[in-house]
């Protein structure tokens, strides 16, 4: 029993400062969008008010054509696809390839400024039609209120994300790694492995809109 106290200790113990903290903020943003998501199936099967069919209200008019879901299906592809480049810049960090590396960042920062963006007008696109977080005038008003809160906070994750993989990839370019130079918010020597932490943000939230996508745009 002790030796087995002792393995469980030194696995701990194995695990780096930033993975581990990485780790627990992801479990605990799991439980928040864990709540946002049945909340909003718990809204939307108790209201009396007939919800927006998704085909309709998200549905975009192109050459007089009204086409469903196209810019969603745009949007999710956008991001799966900077989770492949966010992977292969982990890749590179591990090799040491920091021009790469670096580049495969700014890549996946790219793609996540462009899902933004898009989100932008969707959300632009909605407020001109009317829907508003307390009034939807194409059915229940909760549509609204859950729409924006999902959305909104998602794009936040994204927007940070964006964020610091720019200042990752400017240090990573620098070879701050390779010269044991020290960070600016920890003043501690960094290591490429914050590129594979990186990772994990950046592939949670690639994963969290999978969910969204299935339970807000599907259902």
């Amino acid at each position: 029993m002790i030796a087995d106290w002792s393995s469980d200790q030194r696995s701990f113990k194995s695990a780096s400062w930033g993975k581990t903290m990485m780790w627990i903020f992801l479990v605990s943003d799991t439980f928040i969008f864990s709540c946002f998501l049945i909340s909003y199936m718990t809204v939307r099967m108790s209201t009396t008010v007939p919800w927006p069919n998704p085909s309709e209200i998200f549905a975009l008019d192109i050459g007089g054509r009204k086409i469903p879901l196209i810019l969603i299906a745009i949007m999710t592809f956008d991001l799966i696809t900077s989770s492949g480049t966010m992977a292969m810049a982990v890749n590179f960090a591990y090799a040491r390839e920091r021009r790469k590396a670096a580049i495969m960042m700014l890549v996946t920062a790219f793609f996540g400024a462009l899902f933004v963006g898009m989100q932008a007008f969707e959300w632009t696109k909605l407020i001109e039609e009317g829907v508003r977080p307390w009034a939807n005038p194409f059915g229940a008003a909760q549509f609204g209120s859950s729409f924006f809160m999902i959305t909104g906070f998602h794009g936040f994750h994204v927007s940070v994300g964006v964020i610091f993989l720019l200042i990752i990839a400017r240090v990573v370019w620098r070879g701050d790694y390779d010269q044991g130079r020290r960070g600016f918010f920890t003043s501690r020597r960094g290591r490429y492995e914050i590129v594979e932490i990186m990772g994990l943000y950046w592939h949670f939230v690639d994963l969290v809109w999978v969910f969204i996508f299935a339970f807000f745009y599907l259902w």
